[in-house]
């Protein structure tokens, strides 16, 4: 599934075009307005496929702010030429940032160091959420992964096959909030086959403020993965995407995670609270049946097959390259080749693993397992009920009736 709305091409247009201008002479100033105007058309044009698209929205007041602050005329040529990239150093970076846009910084000696928490959500899709609950869900459409004093982020998964229940996370909005001299306002989005290095204005801070740096937008593989440093708030993200599916994760302090004026809506915010009970869907129990008829479907009406045909012992040799051990990555990698038949969920679930390394701050809890259990064909056995419990159980009633 591909928006028809182009605004993340018209951002990027802007952004090539203007890449390193960020404060520009009175000699540069009818240039700018050149490639302000042509990203102003360039959103007219795509305007009535993006009437509902924040980003859409954003950038169109960012155009017009932008028009104001250089003067530029409405009317006027449209080309985009390449306009100079400034010498290194000569950014926006401001190495004098206020103490309160440095989270780390603004803790006194005296004071415990923070608590941070990791978020990650992949493949189809699976959820870790900042207390280590692991979940796999179905939340097709739009959702709120995180919604604090500080930042939105909001999923949205469609269907990975026609008619399907497996979905993938397709779009991916990040809002970053004012915050005091630190940043201003900053939107950033994702979706299929669009991995912008920059915010939808066009930018890579947090904008004309004393702190902008605090907020900043870095590259690591061209049109596969960036990161996001929000040191303001003690934040990092990682953005990917593999294959035609994006992956998210974050490492956020507690103090930010909890930061919610109405505590009534904490439970639309997925990644505190879990998915809701009938979204979530039952891994083990769909494992153990993949593992006995050899490949899964998920229940309800029928399904068309996967593009390739993957069986339990093929599933498990190919997740084994990536990662050998059997956590529940290893599990939920099986589990989307099974489903999917796409081997790129193999890599969603190897690279979410690899950001769990670099983010979580508690190397003991890198890998989850789950609870001991033994499934059947037929066995009805409570969520995380132990098997000796069950041999226990009925011993002691064999007993009785002797």
């Amino acid at each position: 599934v591909t928006s028809p709305c182009k605004i993340l091409k018209c951002n990027s247009e802007f952004w090539a075009a203007t890449s390193g201008s960020h404060h520009l002479g009175a000699e540069e100033a009818p240039e700018f307005c050149t490639a302000l105007r042509a990203y102003a058309h360039c959103t007219r044009r795509t305007a009535r496929t993006c009437r509902g698209d924040l980003a859409y929205h954003s950038a169109v007041h960012g155009i017009d702010d932008l028009m104001v602050q250089h003067n530029c005329s409405k009317d006027g040529p449209t080309s985009q030429p390449r306009l100079r990239t400034l010498p290194p150093g000569d950014s926006q970076e401001r190495s004098d940032s206020p103490e309160i846009c440095h989270y780390e910084k603004s803790f006194h000696k005296h004071s415990a160091a923070p608590n941070y928490t990791h978020c990650g959500l992949f493949g189809d899709p699976h959820l870790r959420t900042f207390t280590d609950t692991f979940q796999t869900c179905k939340v097709q459409g739009a959702w709120p992964l995180i919604d604090n004093n500080y930042l939105n982020v909001q999923v949205t998964n469609t269907p990975v096959l026609p008619g399907s229940s497996a979905t993938a996370t397709s779009k991916l909005t990040i809002i970053f909030k004012s915050f005091q001299e630190c940043v201003d306002q900053k939107v950033y989005q994702a979706e299929m086959d669009e991995l912008p290095a920059a915010f939808v204005d066009g930018s890579k801070n947090g904008g004309d403020k004393h702190g902008a740096n605090s907020l900043k937008i870095t590259e690591k593989v061209s049109g596969q993965h960036i990161e996001i440093q929000a040191k303001y708030i003690g934040t990092t993200i990682v953005v990917r995407q593999v294959g035609r599916y994006l992956t998210f994760a974050v490492r956020m302090p507690e103090e930010v995670v909890n930061a919610v004026e109405d505590r009534d809506s904490q439970g639309l915010y997925l990644c505190l609270r879990g998915c809701p009970l009938n979204q979530q869907i039952d891994f083990q129990t769909i494992r153990s049946a993949q593992a006995t008829e050899g490949r899964a479907r998920r229940k309800g009406p029928s399904l068309p097959a996967p593009p390739e045909a993957f069986t339990y012992e093929t599933a498990t040799a190919k997740c084994r390259e990536k990662l050998p051990v059997e956590d529940l990555y290893f599990q939920s990698c099986v589990f989307d080749l099974l489903t999917t038949g796409d081997v790129n969920f193999m890599l969603a679930a190897y690279y979410a693993f690899e950001d769990v390394k670099m983010l979580h701050s508690n190397k003991d809890k890198l890998h989850l397992y789950e609870r001991t259990r033994v499934l059947t064909p037929g066995n009805t056995a409570p969520m995380g009920t132990h098997p000796t419990l069950w041999v226990a159980l009925l011993c002691l009633c064999w007993l009785c009736l002797l």
